[in-house]
């Protein structure tokens, strides 16, 4: 589902004598169906930037990142695009929406973007905000008023509105208590069970244990890094 294939990126630093970074090279891994696997490597080694590429953030200047058998790469905006609304869910770890929408309407607008009714993609959107312990008097407000931990959970129910074939989670228990942290596994779980590739990052060891089937070391990409 998910295939990266001899992948590279630099960052050119155009303030600083137009010095070239080398940030990762020939990056090459699959993701099948119902499997999670987690990037992991010492801070800098690179694993935002490789998520950030996978979903068509950064530009990558060598190799092929696969979704579905769309190489994002090579492919135009519009298709992008599309292969976010249908394919490609990411749950990253800060909250971004319009200021003043309400939570509702945030966590259901990406069943909107599919053309699912609204009151469906209404009752979905209850759903995962009552699992995820948001109290239904916030529901009206902007998440933006909300504390740190109120506005992930928010975050990761708007990930997991729609039944993504291909998730990227940017360290979705960060912030959580126990017993949100528990949800939030266990919605992982759920979308392995019914066959999303996942690639994650998890700094909670005991988390990554629990729902990830193996680990990629991305120090062993990072030329000057050790592994």
């Amino acid at each position: 589902m998910i295939e990266l294939k001899d992948v590279s990126k630099t960052f050119t630093l155009h303030n600083q004598g137009s010095a070239v970074i080398e940030v990762i090279s020939n990056v090459s891994f699959a993701v099948a169906p119902g499997e999670c696997v987690a990037l992991t490597g010492a801070s800098g080694a690179g694993k935002s930037t490789l998520m950030r590429m996978i979903y068509g953030n950064y530009l990558t200047q060598a190799g092929e990142i696969r979704i579905g058998g769309l190489d994002i790469v090579r492919s135009e905006p519009r298709d992008i695009i599309k292969l976010r609304r249908d394919v490609l869910g990411y749950v990253s770890q800060f909250l971004r929406v319009v200021p003043r929408v309400p939570t509702l309407d945030v966590v259901a607008e990406p069943l909107r973007a599919l053309g699912v009714p609204a009151g469906d993609a209404q009752d979905r959107a209850s759903a995962l905000l009552t699992q995820l312990n948001i109290p239904e008097r916030l529901w009206p407000l902007s998440p933006t008023t909300f504390s740190g931990g109120e506005q992930q959970r928010v975050n990761i129910a708007r990930g997991f509105a729609h039944t993504y074939p291909a998730m990227l989670l940017d360290e979705p228990t960060a912030s959580l208590d126990a017993a949100n942290r528990e949800v939030v596994l266990s919605l992982i779980e759920d979308a392995k069970a019914r066959g999303a590739a996942i690639i994650g990052i998890f700094h909670d060891a005991a988390a990554r244990a629990r729902v990830c089937d193996r680990e990629i070391d991305v120090s062993r990409f990072t030329p000057g890094m050790a592994a």
